[in-house]
């Protein structure tokens, strides 16, 4: 079930250890409607067009280092995202998500007529502590400016069931950044099964 206005505000309200925290909320109409708007951070992480060659995941060893970097822009600044590029981001919010409530990140519409899509993905896990990494793609032909600070997205939360509500604590991989994260799909149990599948047919 989707949390209304009200209800996210008693969450708010809380004793620490079952409170909603998304903070700092600049302005109170940030929570509005059911949804809570988050703003972009003043991180990013960018593409380097002089990669070392193509991505590999099954090279553990990779340093993103090698294929990405990370820049700060000040809020009051503005960074352009050319058609067709990827930055990671992250909000300037810091969550914590209560172990019986989940999220869903949703892109706000006004930006995405500008061709500025928040693929991210967008689930945010019962438990979760931290700032949220975004993957901001321009799909337009035109390049956009982000400034650091706007609004970017809005977060929808739901009440899990009541199975749901032992939910254990998440201690994910992402769990508890403070701005946008690198990749860490190399971490994913999956390529030892596929490189042991791989070696068996050598």
């Amino acid at each position: 079930m989707v949390a209304n206005e009200d209800a996210l505000w008693e969450r708010m309200s809380r004793p620490l250890e079952d409170r909603l925290i998304v903070t700092p909320l600049l302005s109170p109409d940030q929570l509005n409607g059911g949804s809570v708007d988050v703003r972009l951070g003043q991180e990013f992480i960018l593409m380097k067009r002089s990669a070392k060659g193509p991505i590999d995941p099954l090279l553990m060893e990779q340093d993103p280092r090698d294929y990405q970097e990370r820049v700060r822009v000040p809020i009051g600044e503005k960074m352009i995202l050319h058609p067709n590029q990827l930055v990671l981001g992250a909000t300037f919010e810091f969550l914590q998500v209560p172990r019986d409530l989940m999220a869903y990140v949703i892109g706000r519409s006004s930006w995405g007529r500008l061709g500025l899509i928040v693929a991210t993905a967008i689930m945010v896990s019962p438990g979760y502590r931290g700032s949220l990494t975004l993957e901001l793609a321009n799909l337009a032909d035109t390049p956009v400016y982000l400034y650091p600070g706007t609004r970017v997205a809005q977060l929808v939360f739901h009440t899990l069931t009541e199975a749901g509500a032992a939910y254990p604590q998440q201690g994910g991989k992402y769990t508890g950044p403070v701005g946008p994260e690198f990749s860490k799909l190399s971490l994913d149990r999956d390529w030892a099964i596929i490189r042991s599948l791989g070696q068996a047919r050598s």
